[in-house]
């Protein structure tokens, strides 16, 4: 057994390519092992002060096989019974339809590591000046976060020669700001996800805006006006659009952009890519070892392609575009997302608010966000009232209604300040015509 470069134990090449044999001797004509193990050092800070060190490993390993073309899908966590692990399979395939067999072919292919680890000291020390900034400004703040580094894992080979790993070295943080003042609640937060390093000073800054923009509340007029999505509040204007582009939900009819294809969709301002190496959230190869590729799916609003696994592709009658991903490790394959590129705009989130008259900035949302017919009606956890160019305070009770899709394609500006929010890369989003609600106080 050889060390990793956190001295975790890696299982041997053997190990994986004896499981795979013992399938094929047990009647697969053909199988797949998928073997994902990450090792994670989270550092939590809590009521403004370090609280707890840790450590954790975890190791999953999934053999899927075709035995008369019947699928069999069986997980084991930490060290598996190779016989046991086929033994389950075989038994689940005998309940499962007969289905073509969906693997890529290929070689023993190890690409080279992405990101770099950072020692437990370096995240406290990221941990502590983040919330001593905070706190220099606002000392009656309660400050919580969780710094963060792990390396995971992945290796995935198959009965048809592909052999494919690789290790991934994500730095993450998310840190609370929590402001009571006398029966009034804030609660402010904010977060990276990086490679390399994070930056503690940036993340205080956002929060301390938040913080500033907050200092008194207003009420705001309902009907309709202007809403800022912040970067961090934007994706749940582009969830609904990643459902619209997935090819499973086109070949289902389900999205309303299945008959879509080189049509305009959104506005001439929004191109959305997929770009394998860009980001912290940079993939080599899908789950299901096709490699990544580059995509353009909306250019300059026209609807280019849509994303897929090997299966929905072939019933599309497309080839894959490498978007073959599990939601779990018990899961099959589906087409899923890693990098989402929205192309930014040129203006500052400051100046975009200097330009407007009067509006509505959204930071934080309650609840979930619409679904793939774009309909929503949501309260804002955190939200701003603008009037001739300033932030004059904090909003509540409020609540915006509209649609995705109509939003979108009168859409007023795309910001020049994108940043990674999860797997979207979005910069700050103005758009017209959504509804404001505003609960009289």
């Amino acid at each position: 057994m050889t060390k990793d470069k956190l001295g975790v134990g890696v299982r041997g090449e053997s190990e994986l390519e004896q499981l795979l044999e013992l399938a094929k001797k047990s009647g697969a004509e053909a199988a797949e092992v998928y073997q994902s193990r990450s090792h994670s050092q989270p550092v939590f800070f809590e009521a403004n002060r370090l609280k707890e060190l840790q450590s954790a490993q975890s190791e999953g390993t999934a053999l899927r096989l075709w035995r008369d073309g019947r699928p069999g899908l069986a997980v084991a966590y930490g060290p598996c019974d190779p016989n046991k692990l086929v033994d389950r399979a075989l038994a689940l395939s005998q309940l499962n339809e007969p289905e073509t067999i969906e693997l890529e072919t290929g070689t023993g292919i190890s690409y080279p590591d992405l990101g770099e680890t950072v020692p437990v000291e370096q995240l406290v020390q990221w941990g502590a000046t983040a919330i001593s900034l905070l706190r220099a400004s606002y000392p009656e703040i309660i400050c919580t976060a969780e710094w963060e580094c792990e390396v995971e894992t992945t290796r995935l080979l198959n009965s048809y020669g592909l052999d494919s790993s690789y290790t991934d070295t994500t730095l993450g943080c998310y840190v609370a700001a929590e402001w009571v003042r006398g029966d009034d609640f804030l609660a402010v937060s904010d977060g990276q996800t990086q490679r390399g390093r994070l930056d503690p000073t940036l993340v205080a800054q956002q929060i301390l805006q938040r913080l500033d923009w907050a200092a008194q509340n207003v009420q705001p007029r309902s009907g309709q006006v202007p809403i800022l999505f912040t970067a961090k509040a934007a994706d749940m204007l582009w969830g609904t659009l990643q459902a619209a582009l997935n090819g499973k939900r086109v070949w289902e009819k389900a999205s309303p952009w299945s008959d879509a294809l080189g049509n305009h969709v959104t506005s001439d301002a929004i191109t959305i890519s997929q770009q394998p190496q860009a980001g912290p959230f940079s993939c080599p190869f899908d789950d299901e070892g096709t490699p990544t590729q580059s995509q353009i799916f909306i250019a300059s609003g026209v609807l280019q392609q849509f994303y897929t696994d090997r299966a929905t592709a072939r019933l599309l009658g497309t080839s894959t575009t490498g978007n073959g991903f599990r939601p779990g490790l018990g899961s099959y394959p589906t087409p899923g997302l890693y990098n989402w590129l929205i192309q930014p705009g040129y203006r500052s989130l400051l100046d975009m608010i200097a330009g407007m008259e009067e509006g509505i900035i959204v930071d934080q949302l309650l609840g979930s966000g619409p679904g793939i017919s774009g309909d929503f009606s949501i309260n804002l956890d955190l939200a701003y009232l603008v009037k001739q160019g300033e932030v004059v305070g904090r909003v509540k009770d409020t609540m915006v209604a509209g649609n995705v899709y109509a939003a979108l394609a009168h859409l007023v500006e795309l910001g020049g300040d994108a940043q990674w929010n999860g797997a979207c890369f979005t910069p700050s989003v103005m758009v017209d015509g959504l509804s404001v609600t505003a609960k009289l106080a």
